[in-house]
């Protein structure tokens, strides 16, 4: 199977500029080839992958392009191939710009004939990246296999590697172990059927403080004609609150991957709902003929939705269920809050609180937080067809032959 192992960069002084600068004409060729592939939908034509390769090595020929040849040839590529995948995926006008300021510099080396990786001693490892030449990382787990690409991100002040490496094993077997039903929240994020209730302060009282502070010296620092003027003092406020979001995000995912490797350990069927995030936290500013309604308390369910961290969550849950043998099941979300789990009626009325369900119909009472995976585990079951995920799995019964028809 495929997977990631991502290590922390000691780069030089001169080899994070480099860095910062490869990853700056990265991103002024992935935009420039998405102007371009819109325009050309603009009149109508198309433009692919072949004919943006072809005119890029043209251009690199321009004295007035000659910044095309500071970047590793084999990194300008692969932008451009991630940029017609995104396209194929989700439409030449969904995929996005990547901004200067919002967007962290990152390039992918996707020939493993260009790198050459070695331990040095127990706590560091060496690699040899285009360009780059040798480049010093805390060598703080075992590579396990080939190596197939690497990718150069920054993430915060600090710059990382994570190599996608074939390590050879097969996708375990189902293992046998009890289902269970997870309901990710913004009270508790993560709730099961089984009665626990797992939540984690990702933020301390004095970085939400902190936090406030250096965005309000973001907003007074030095502006020309409200565009940013590039002060110093601005960038240091920037590079301060991007370490300290840094750790914030660090601790979501330590908590997300640790949860998710409990349950799968544990259990051999997880039951989530198929939640679409993206939609769930769309803004509701609405447009000026109709403006939106409660647009402040939708920006702060945003805001709490997001630092719960869903989509890190599922997505760990995925990968670490190829190695323990769980299979994780998605479910339709409807009404999975206002059903009673003991008789099946549905009513908003029986929410009681946050914390209190109590069905209106047989007065069954339960945490509503745990209410709501136990519905989530009998949808998942009722997916599966009998609900034993045993290795021998009996096979779902077949109607009378006079009543096939």
């Amino acid at each position: 199977m495929l997977t990631g192992r991502r290590y922390l960069l000691a780069f030089t002084p001169e080899q994070a500029a480099y860095a910062e600068t490869v990853g700056a004409i990265c991103r002024t060729v992935w935009n420039t080839a998405l102007e371009q592939r819109r325009e050309y939908r603009r009149r109508g034509a198309f433009v692919g992958y072949n004919e943006q390769a072809r005119q890029m090595a043209e251009a690199k020929r321009d004295p007035h392009c000659t910044w095309l040849a500071d970047a590793p040839s084999h990194t300008l590529q692969q932008t451009l191939r991630d940029l017609e995948r995104a396209c194929k995926t989700h439409g030449t006008w969904k995929v996005r710009w990547r901004s200067k300021a919002r967007t962290a510099p990152s390039f992918r080396f996707p020939d493993p004939q260009h790198i050459a990786v070695r331990r040095l001693n127990r706590r560091w490892g060496e690699e040899r990246l285009p360009k780059f030449g040798p480049v010093r990382f805390r060598w703080s787990q075992p590579l396990g296999g080939a190596v197939r690409n690497a990718t150069v991100s920054r993430d915060g002040d600090r710059w990382y590697i994570s190599f996608c490496v074939e390590d050879g094993l097969a996708e375990a077997a189902p293992n046998g172990k009890p289902p269970i039903g997870v309901d990710r929240g913004v009270a508790v994020a993560i709730a099961t059927s089984d009665g626990g209730l797992d939540d984690r302060a990702f933020v301390t009282p004095g970085e939400a403080a902190r936090l406030r502070r250096l965005q309000q010296r973001l907003s007074r620092s030095l502006r020309v004609h409200g565009r940013n003027h590039g002060s110093n003092r601005r960038d240091n406020v920037r590079a301060e609150i991007g370490r300290l979001n840094a750790r914030i995000r660090h601790r979501r995912a330590d908590f997300v991957t640790q949860e998710a490797v409990q349950l799968v350990r544990d259990h051999g069927l997880v039951a989530v709902e198929r939640l679409r995030i993206k939609n769930m936290t769309a803004s509701a500013r609405g447009t000026v003929e109709q403006p939106g309604r409660n647009v402040r308390q939708k920006a702060g369910l945003n805001r709490a939705i997001l630092s719960k961290g869903w989509g890190g969550f599922l997505l760990k849950l995925e990968h670490a269920a190829r190695y323990h043998g769980a299979k994780i099941e998605k479910v339709n979300p409807a009404y999975t809050s206002q059903t009673c789990n003991a008789c099946k009626h549905v009513a908003p009325e029986s929410r009681e609180s946050q914390a209190v369900f109590r069905c209106v119909a047989c007065g069954h009472q339960d945490h509503a937080d745990v209410n709501a995976p136990k519905n989530i585990l009998a949808a998942g079951l009722a997916v599966t067809g009998r609900g034993d995920l045993a290795v021998g799995r009996s096979a779902k019964r077949q109607p009378p032959a006079g009543l096939a028809a």
